[in-house]
């Protein structure tokens, strides 16, 4: 990091630590460039277990926006007159040209990734995290994604600076900032990606299991469900999970009607409904007419 004063027992870092900072002539650049200015790394890195770790600086001093995430362990961080606790999956941004303090806490070191950065955009992505952020996990957290994004940013910047690593390593800031300040909506997009996976997983185990007799709990068993919360979740189809199994067997009905000898009392056992009157009566409901009228109907 820039700036840094001494770190108390500690002179070799920390083990495993990784930083880029980049030269000056390239932050200069990035200032000029149209794009460059919008947003721009000056430093970038990861300390694991960072014992002792520590840094101070005057408003002067406070050249860039810093965010620091911290993945475990804990920390702290002094702004203006107000000291913060930092704790496992939590970040918070340090805005520039306000005098700043912060570190590990001695007992339980924090493991941190850390970005300075810069540009015309800085402001939108650091207002409201001047305050420890939780990034809390669970199934749609997605906090592996979002640290492969900071792998792609640093890997590309340790392969050189050309003007296409550059522009890749800004867009990949612009995403990496993006899902914590929309982290709601970070979220929800793979929760909705999930969430139909789910559902169109039911749905194949429906088609595979068309003529056999499979139930509800069958159908929530294949994709690790309860049958209350599966039935909620298959209910954004705008049908019941039974339901649309009805209406796949109809669908698959119909072309046994339109492509087979098969007569209809063949036809309504071979889908599973053990009474032709009700066979018939759940066909025209769903098709408008009977499957003897459906079959005498002209197609195309």
């Amino acid at each position: 990091m820039k700036n840094p004063v001494k770190m108390p027992k500690l002179k070799n870092g920390f083990k495993g630590e990784r930083w880029i900072v980049l030269p000056l002539s390239v932050v200069k650049k990035l200032k000029d460039d149209e794009f460059g200015r919008e947003l721009y790394i000056t430093d970038i890195g990861y300390y694991p277990q960072a014992a002792f770790h520590f840094r101070q600086r005057t408003k002067e001093e406070a050249e860039q926006y810093i965010l620091i995430y911290c993945i475990s362990g804990e920390g702290w961080f002094r702004l203006g007159k107000n000291t913060y606790t930092v704790t496992e999956n939590q970040c918070f941004i340090l805005p520039r040209n306000v005098e700043h303090s912060y570190g590990s806490k001695p007992n339980n070191p924090w493991t941190i990734y850390w970005i300075h950065f810069n540009g015309l955009k800085a402001p939108f992505f650091a207002n409201g995290f001047n305050k420890p952020t939780e990034i809390s996990t669970n199934y749609s957290s997605r906090i592996e994604e979002r640290l492969h994004v900071f792998e792609e940013i640093f890997h590309t910047l340790r392969q050189g600076y050309s003007q296409t690593n550059l522009y890749y390593a800004i867009n990949c800031l612009f995403y990496f900032l993006g899902s914590i300040k929309f982290l709601g909506e970070y979220r929800k997009s793979l929760s909705y990606n999930k969430e139909k996976d789910i559902i169109d997983e039911a749905i194949h185990y429906m088609q595979e299991n068309i003529e056999k007799r499979i139930t509800l709990q069958d159908i929530a068993a294949y994709v690790n469900l309860s049958p209350s919360h599966f039935s909620s979740l298959f209910s954004k189809t705008g049908y019941s999970p039974l339901k649309y199994l009805t209406h796949l067997r109809i669908q698959k009905a119909c072309h046994y009607l339109d492509f087979s000898d098969l007569k209809i009392n063949q036809i309504c056992h071979k889908f599973g409904f053990n009474d032709p009157f009700y066979f018939t009566r759940t066909f025209t409901k769903i098709m408008g007419v009977s499957p003897t009228q459906y079959k005498l109907q002209k197609k195309g």
